[in-house]
C-alpha cells in the first residue's frame, strides 16, 4: 500500500483494477485522507478491516494525530468493510440518509455473505456493516477540524445514496464512484440519467485534483468527469435506440460498436452487465 500525496493536506492510496479476491484482500477501489489541524479526516474505508489498519498504520508515518471523522461517498462493500477500524478508533462516520435504503436491505445482506464465502479470511464473521453516526439530508458546508468541506448529495446516481466531498481550500475533490479512470465504471443498477447530471454539477467545482473512486489520481479533473460522462452517454444512447426499435439485447449488444472503450481494465466482466442494465433501465423509463 502505497501513499500518494495529493496536495498540502491530502492523500490517497489507489486501489487495484481488479475484482476482489482472497489475493488482493479486496483492495480495489481509492480512499483519501485529509490531515486537519486537529485530526485526519478521512474519505472512504477501503474493502477490509485488514486493509483499514494497513492504512492507519501508513496514517501515522504522516501524523501522530488521531482520525477523528470517516466521511462515506457510498456503501459499496469495496468502500465500506474496513469501517469498524476506523470506528473503534473513535472516528464519527458521516453519510447521506439514503444509506438506510442499504443497510435494511437483502443486497446488503447477501452482499455481506457472499463476501465471507468469497474473500475469507479478509471477510468473516468478525466483519458487519457500521451504521454512520452523522446523517446528511442535503448539501452540507461541514467545519472539521478547522478545515472546510463542502458535502454535495449526488445521488441517486452510481448508488442512491451517493455524496462528493470538495475541499476547497486545496481544490480538492473526493468524487467517489462517480469519476472511474483507466478502467470501465461499473453501472449495476444505477441511475445513469441521473449520474450525467451530478458530473455535470460536479464540472461546475474550481477543481484541480480529483480523487477517483477507482482509479489513479486525476490532475486534469474536467476531461476525466466528461470520460466517464462519455461512457455514460454513449451506453444510454445505444441501448435507447435499442430498447425503442424493440431489439433484443444480445443482438443490441453484438451490433453495438464498442471499439473506444474495449481496451479498458475490466471491459470484459463490466460492460456488457453495464449495457443490459442500462437497457432494463430504458425500458422503465420508457413507461
Amino acid at each position: 500500500m502505497v501513499l500518494y500525496q495529493v496536495s498540502p493536506s491530502a492523500w490517497y492510496v489507489q486501489g487495484l483494477s481488479e475484482l476482489g479476491s482472497p489475493a488482493n484482500q479486496n483492495f480495489i477501489s481509492n480512499a483519501g485522507f485529509v490531515v486537519t489541524p486537529k485530526g485526519v479526516v478521512m474519505i472512504d474505508a477501503l474493502g477490509s478491516p485488514a486493509l483499514a489498519e494497513r492504512l492507519v498504520a501508513e496514517i501515522k508515518k504522516v501524523t501522530p494525530l488521531p482520525i477523528t471523522h470517516v466521511l462515506v461517498t457510498h456503501y459499496h462493500a469495496d468502500h465500506i468493510y474496513g469501517l469498524q477500524v476506523f470506528k473503534a478508533l473513535g472516528a464519527k462516520i458521516v453519510a447521506h440518509r439514503a444509506t438506510l435504503i442499504y443497510l435494511n436491505s437483502d443486497t446488503a445482506r447477501l452482499r455481506m455473505e457472499a463476501s465471507r464465502a468469497q474473500l475469507f479470511p479478509w471477510i468473516d464473521d468478525k466483519t458487519y456493516l457500521v451504521e454512520p453516526d452523522t446523517w446528511l439530508d442535503g448539501d452540507q458546508d461541514l467545519l472539521l477540524g478547522g478545515m472546510l468541506f463542502q458535502a454535495r448529495i449526488v445521488g441517486p446516481a452510481h448508488t442512491p445514496e451517493d455524496m462528493a466531498f470538495y475541499l476547497p481550500s486545496e481544490k480538492v475533490l473526493f468524487a467517489g464512484d462517480l469519476v472511474f479512470r483507466s478502467r470501465i465504471p461499473f453501472v449495476g443498477q444505477a441511475d445513469s440519467r441521473h449520474w450525467i447530471t451530478a458530473l455535470d454539477q460536479l464540472l461546475t467545482f474550481d477543481t484541480q485534483v480529483i480523487v477517483p473512486g477507482h482509479g489513479p489520481l486525476s490532475g486534469d479533473a474536467r476531461h476525466d468527469m466528461q470520460q466517464t460522462r462519455e461512457y455514460l452517454v454513449y451506453l444510454r444512447t445505444a441501448m435507447q435506440r435499442a430498447a425503442e426499435a424493440m431489439e433484443p439485447f444480445d443482438e443490441a449488444y453484438k451490433n453495438t460498436d464498442w471499439s473506444r472503450f474495449e481496451n479498458l481494465p475490466l471491459f470484459k466482466v463490466a460492460n456488457r452487465m453495464n449495457a443490459y442494465n442500462t437497457y432494463l433501465l430504458l425500458e422503465q423509463e420508457a413507461k
